[in-house]
């Protein structure tokens, strides 16, 4: 086996679905963590360890980690792309909601990089990419919170940048706009739902593919390790915020 481990979150589904297939026919060993652990194991890839994790369990994550990296070598990347998206106003959304998407899509992803960072140091080789949003550049209707959450990816991850930088760590958001995925069942607001469909509608219908997004995170992952491809923005070419 002469490809590196890479660690993927959120990967029953959507983005972490399509990335690790993607990297698992490149050659790379992987641990894929979800909570719907049976969806990880029927993709039935080869060199592959499943395991059900919810990130915002940081002792369950890191044993994960721990596990895979006794079975496959050092991780070499980690790609944190699991995430939540409750939509909501903010005079009428409940609290618990705001709560749910700092824990994951916040804390769940510094969970991530606190589980790899110290051994990418120390080797002094290394990728964590972290899959944001054009919600983390610029405001949408009913996102108060959810680009509150982005925007802190966004942050954090150049912040992480500068810091791992002269240690060879590279760091890469990822931050696409409308994509077909399971995303959006997350909001419960009815009404928020429907407008949201009717904005893809609006754009022809064609949002971004999972794939798509698994294609620009695989992309700037097999670069050069001298190559940091910062912050890549994408969205359908008919979407226009």
């Amino acid at each position: 086996m002469s490809k590196s481990l890479i660690v993927i979150t959120g990967a029953s589904s959507g983005i972490g679905e399509a990335t690790a297939r993607l990297l698992s026919a490149a050659g790379h060993p992987l641990l894929l963590m979800a909570r719907r652990v049976e969806r990880l194991e029927a993709m039935q890839l080869p060199n592959t360890l499943s395991r059900h994790v919810d990130i915002t369990d940081r002792v369950s994550l890191l044993a994960a980690v721990a596990e895979a990296q006794s079975l496959f070598g050092p991780a070499d990347a980690l790609i944190n792309n699991a995430g939540v998206m409750l939509l909501g106003e903010m005079s009428k959304q409940d609290p618990a909601q705001w709560d749910q998407m700092l824990d994951v899509n916040v804390k769940g992803l510094l969970n991530g990089i606190h589980a790899v960072a110290a051994g990418m140091v120390e080797r002094k080789h290394g990728t964590i990419i972290n899959v944001s949003s054009v919600a983390g550049r610029k405001t949408f209707p009913n996102h108060v919170a959810y680009v509150g959450t982005k925007f802190a990816v966004h942050g954090l991850s150049e912040n992480l940048r500068e810091e791992l930088s002269p240690h060879n760590v590279r760091v890469v958001t990822i931050a696409p706009g409308a994509v077909d995925t399971e995303l959006l069942s997350h909001t419960t607001d009815e009404e928020i739902k429907t407008g949201y469909r009717a904005w893809k509608r609006d754009m022809g219908g064609t949002v971004l593919s999972a794939n798509d997004v698994a294609s620009a995170i695989v992309y700037a992952y097999q670069q050069p390790q001298n190559v940091c491809i910062r912050e890549i923005v994408m969205a359908a070419t008919r979407q226009q915020a």
